[in-house]
Order: structure tokens, then sequence, then C-alpha cells
């Protein structure tokens, strides 16, 4: 059995700044949209990823595929952004079994009011204080995390689920 590759100190340091550094931001990101807006990061997560959709709506699954999320998580999460009039469900007419998750109007007006002071939120705490380098430095080490993912985890993807039974 192969001994275990430990962090070196500097790689210990870095990865546990980077987990401080990600929980505080979510935290504080979450504090002030929800002050700002009444959505909270993950109702507004679910917003950006139907806007970004030229029809407002996704079958559940991609929803899941697109936050990272259980099924259960998203069940729940659309049933509460449902009862609060965000989103809706809509019967697939094409295979009459599965659902789309549509983003209400009311849902539109939502996150059109908090987009403006979350991304200045975004910016006050994370991006004014970067250089430009940084910025491209971060997103290259992102983007090469995510490939290693990609590759290390194929199976890693949801399966098709209906996310709102």
């Amino acid at each position: 059995m192969n001994s275990p590759r430990w962090l070196d100190a500097d790689e210990q340091r870095a990865w546990r700044a980077y987990l401080r550094m990600q929980g505080r931001l979510t935290a504080r990101l979450n504090r002030e949209l929800q002050a700002g807006s009444a959505l909270s990061l993950a109702d507004y997560e679910v917003l950006v990823h139907l806007t970004d959709n030229a029809d407002g709506r996704l079958r559940p699954f991609e929803l899941e595929r697109g936050l990272q999320w259980e099924q259960s998580r998203l069940s729940h999460h659309l049933t509460r952004m449902q009862r609060r009039g965000l989103v809706r469900r809509e019967e697939c007419e094409e295979d009459g079994r599965g659902a789309f998750v549509v983003i209400s109007e009311e849902g539109r007006r939502a996150i059109a009011a908090a987009a403006p002071g979350h991304v200045a939120t975004v910016r006050r705490l994370f991006f004014d204080g970067l250089t430009p380098e940084q910025v491209a430095a971060l997103e290259r080490l992102a983007t090469d995390v995510l490939a290693r993912l990609d590759d290390n985890n194929p199976d890693d993807d949801p399966g098709p689920g209906d996310g709102l039974s």
C-alpha cells in the first residue's frame, strides 16, 4: 500500500487559505444578497441558470448538472422556490413523463432587481482587489482544476431525474 502524498507546508497553507476564503466569501455573498433582495445565493444560482437559457426553462437533470447539486437538494429547493412564486413546473409535452423548471415573471423580477447589487458585491469583495494579471491567473487555475475534475470523475454527471418530486 502506498503512503499518502501529504501536502507540504506551502500547499497546506494555500489549501487552508482557499477553504477559508471560499467559505467566508460564500457566506458573505449569501448574507448581502438576502439583505438586499430576499433571495438566497442558492435561489440566485437557480435563477441564473434558468435565465441563461433563452426560454427560461430547463429540465431538472440539466439544473442538477449545472448546479452540481444532488437531486434531493434540488427538489426541496425548487419546492420552496415554487411556493414563493419564483419558478413553476411545466409538463414536458414531448415525452409526457418529464417536466421543465420554468422561471416565473416574479422570478425574473427578483433576479433583475437583485443582480446589480450582487454584482457590485462580487466586484467589491473579490475583483476590485485583483490586478488583470491575477484575474487571468485565476481563470487559468480554475479552468485547469475543472478540467482535472472532468477527467478524473466522468461518473460525476447526475442522471436524468425529475428534481421536483
